[in-house]
């Protein structure tokens, strides 16, 4: 079965970093689309960025110039750093892939934006 583990969650001070990583359990060479969806408390699940097997990149209007998202096929992994943090950015986020006409999701991982 198609695993998707998150890492790197956790309380960041707004302004501050993180740097999530999303661990594939199969080449992210065969992934059409990975990347990272969030969901905040009483909204809907929403698109944070995404990238496909060419490279080319979709990322919400709330976090251009402020996430970036990369791949590192080597280790299949996804990552999203993630800058100049808001507390609107708190939200559980999600790791993302399609794989042909199949979807699949990580567990979540949350991020906290708060003083």
């Amino acid at each position: 079965q198609v695993q998707l583990v998150e890492s790197g969650g956790g309380l960041v001070q707004p302004g501050g970093s993180l740097r999530l990583s999303c661990a594939a359990s199969g080449s992210i060479f065969s992934y059409h689309y990975m990347g990272w969806y969030r969901q905040a408390p009483g909204k809907e699940r929403e698109l944070v960025a995404v990238i496909n097997s060419g490279g080319s990149l979709t990322y919400a209007n709330s976090v251009k110039g402020r996430f970036t998202i990369s791949r590192d096929n080597a280790k299949n992994t996804v990552d999203l750093q993630m800058s100049s943090l808001k507390p609107e950015d708190t939200a559980v986020y999600y790791c993302y892939s399609r794989q042909g006409i199949y979807d699949h999701w990580g567990q979540g991982t949350q991020v906290t934006v708060s003083s």
